[in-house]
């Protein structure tokens, strides 16, 4: 799997390009703002002589959703992502506003994932782990092959997701990445919603909300 991220909108989302050895592509987490930002993400895809096939979204705060309609559009894709995200969907137009951001009312999604749902792309598989806490659909999307792990707001560098906000439960975060992300193979590669890469085992021995 060939992996690609670009960095968007004022709040600096990552968007991760996945692509097989044809050319098949997955995006997670479309967060273009603008149509420039979007032109970005296409001309990566373009260039690359991609075939976008699937959108998927760890969860679906605004500012991991900002592209999905532009995605739509381009490539009569809509997003996949957990159904308790539906709550965040229906308010990301107040959340941009208290953001002082904007976003029109985001797609009707091409349907639901589930804990431990397998998922291909081309010849490529990712296995949906839902790790609830930040939001109550956050899912990581992981990757045994090639050893990744797609993390969205839940587990960063040496950080975690915010739990302070509608929806999120610290309590319940701690166990996901527990459960979910610290049991995976140590060296396996993790990707967040923001910020560097790191690994299982550099969280598990640094990330000091374990400690």
């Amino acid at each position: 799997m060939e992996i690609s991220k670009l960095v968007f909108s004022p709040i600096e989302v990552n968007t991760y390009i996945l692509s097989d050895k044809e050319g098949k592509c997955a995006v997670i987490d479309c967060g273009c703002y603008d149509e420039a930002e979007f032109e970005e993400l296409d001309y990566l895809i373009r260039h690359r002589n991609l075939e976008p096939v699937l959108l998927l979204n760890t969860h679906c705060h605004l500012d991991h959703i900002f592209g999905n309609r532009m995605f739509l559009k381009k490539y009569n894709l809509g997003s996949w992502y957990h159904a308790d995200e539906e709550l965040n969907i229906k308010s990301a137009e107040k959340h941009a506003m208290f953001f002082g951001l904007s976003i029109e009312t985001p797609p009707e999604p091409a349907g639901y994932l589930s804990d431990n749902q397998l998922i291909s792309f081309g010849s490529e598989k990712l296995l949906a782990l839902h790790v609830p806490g930040h939001a109550p659909g956050s899912l990581a999307f992981y990757g045994e092959k090639d050893g990744v792990v797609f993390t969205g707001d839940a587990l960063f560098r040496r950080s975690i997701g915010r739990s302070d906000i509608p929806g999120g439960n610290h309590e319940t975060l701690i166990e996901s990445i527990k459960e979910k992300l610290f049991t995976l193979p140590p060296g396996t590669i993790v990707y967040p919603g923001h910020g560097e890469a790191t690994t299982i085992e550099n969280e598990i021995n640094n990330n000091p909300y374990f400690k």
